[in-house]
């Protein structure tokens, strides 16, 4: 499990939708450890063009164009993460550390 993967969730939450995928945005050394959850952010099918989201595409795994949405992270256990779909690129895994950071108001 590394960071920047996709896997598909099922039943994640209050979530209308059977599966949703999400991508890990947890720093390596958390998913590596002991603890039994990681941050991850939805992928949403829609992209409203802010600041906090990823357009992604099916270059990522994906059925369709999409957009992570890093204002809506969320902690999932590890063990929901057994569905694989496929890994950012190294220019998208940016785009996401740029994303968050806009999402969190955190300083550049």
């Amino acid at each position: 499990m590394k960071r920047g993967e996709l896997y598909r969730v099922a039943h994640p939450g209050n979530d209308p939708k059977r599966f949703r995928v999400f991508v890990i945005v947890s720093r390596q050394a958390l998913i590596d450890s002991r603890f039994s959850t990681v941050i991850c952010a939805p992928i949403f099918s829609t992209y409203d063009g802010l600041a906090s989201q990823v357009a992604v595409s099916t270059d990522q795994g994906l059925k369709h164009n999409s957009s992570i949405h890093c204002d809506e992270l969320v902690s999932l256990p590890k063990s929901a993460l057994t569905n694989y779909i496929g890994m950012l690129a190294p220019d998208k895994v940016e785009a996401l550390d740029d994303a968050i950071q806009v999402a969190l108001e955190l300083p550049g």
